[in-house]
């Protein structure tokens, strides 16, 4: 039986943590909040992430975080990603020397422009064929609450994406597809955070099923644009790491990325909106980072730029709408 370790007690990282539980993964989840862990263990709940959730009974958690590591397979990372540096280069000297490190997290580091996997490699000194990505359209609550999902385990080392395919591999309940495209698959993941909320600001702006529409596809364009520039396997943009997640994080009102959005197009100033949201939309401090990122390959991302500027430079999302809408002519299809 595998044992997995499992750092972060919000609400994917216990998702996580339970779906590794059912499918036979002995697992241990890591919090910084005894609070936490105590509830976690004597009640089988999380009630502040996953409220009426009930927690498999062989999930044990604790604050200790050698003891989550020790004869640890897998070390599932699932913390705020500008978070991830400062908190792996704590625990890195207890991960078993051969464990594989798997990141949940979506997002691009702020100031390196770096993937969490390339953070990751950098700060526990392994190489790239210890590192494995898990994303896809994975809404934590409706995965907790039982209803069926699936996701993409990457790894440039195809029979370490298949170790951990066994490892979380649930049916009927959880489906993981493999994949290679490490690049790819943490693209598509970071990105449709920004343009879930340029999205969400057109929601809050009550505008039509067009635009939302037109936003989801010329974001996978501004995506498969960046992949492309990265040398990521285009293929994976129309896969459940790419298009799948995109839609999910655009679509439901349970994205915490959207529903950022749609308070910004209300009218709400950004501290208001952050003073109201209780958990991490990753995609407010990402967006900097990909655009960033973007620029230093030259590529054109104009969602990801009004997204910018309407969530850190001032910008009214009236004033963002016209700015995309007022663009030159262009064929459909550029950049790729």
């Amino acid at each position: 039986m595998s044992k997995a370790a499992v750092f972060g007690t919000g609400s994917w990282g216990t998702t996580f943590a339970t779906i590794l539980c059912a499918a036979g993964t002995r697992t241990t989840i890591w919090g910084r909040r005894a609070e936490v862990v105590d509830e976690i263990n004597r009640h089988h709940r999380n009630s502040g992430y996953l409220p009426g959730v009930v927690l498999p009974d062989s999930l044990r958690a604790t604050t200790d975080p050698a003891e989550a590591l020790d004869g640890a397979e897998f070390v599932v990372l699932a913390v705020p990603s500008q978070s991830l540096r400062g908190n792996l280069a704590e625990w890195a000297s207890a991960i078993p020397p051969r464990a594989i490190l798997v990141s949940l997290m979506k997002g691009i580091e702020l100031g390196t422009t770096k993937r969490m996997s390339e953070v990751i490699r950098e700060v526990a000194g392994v190489p790239e064929e210890r590192v494995a990505v898990v994303s896809g359209p994975n809404l934590a609550p409706e995965i907790a609450q039982g209803q069926p999902a699936a996701t993409v385990v990457a790894c440039t080392d195809e029979v370490v994406a298949q170790r951990l395919q066994e490892a979380c591999h649930a049916p009927p309940w959880f489906r993981p597809y493999t994949n290679t495209d490490v690049v790819g698959v943490e693209l598509g993941g970071a990105v449709k955070n920004v343009i879930a909320l340029a999205v969400g600001v057109a929601v809050g702006m009550e505008l039509g099923d067009n635009v939302r529409a037109m936003m989801m596809t010329r974001g996978l364009a501004e995506i498969s644009r960046l992949g492309a520039a990265l040398g990521a396997d285009q293929h994976t943009f129309a896969g459940l790491a790419g298009m799948g997640d995109l839609v999910a994080t655009c679509a439901s009102p349970l994205s915490r990325n959207r529903t950022f959005g749609e308070n910004l197009g209300r009218g709400m100033t950004l501290a208001e909106v952050i003073a109201a949201t209780k958990q991490t939309a990753e995609g407010v401090k990402s967006c900097e980072s990909v655009l960033e990122l973007a620029r230093k390959h030259d590529v054109e991302m104009p969602i990801t730029e009004v997204v910018v500027g309407v969530v850190h430079d001032g910008l009214s999302p009236g004033e963002a709408a016209m700015l995309l809408m007022s663009r030159s002519p262009k064929p459909e299809r550029y950049g790729v």
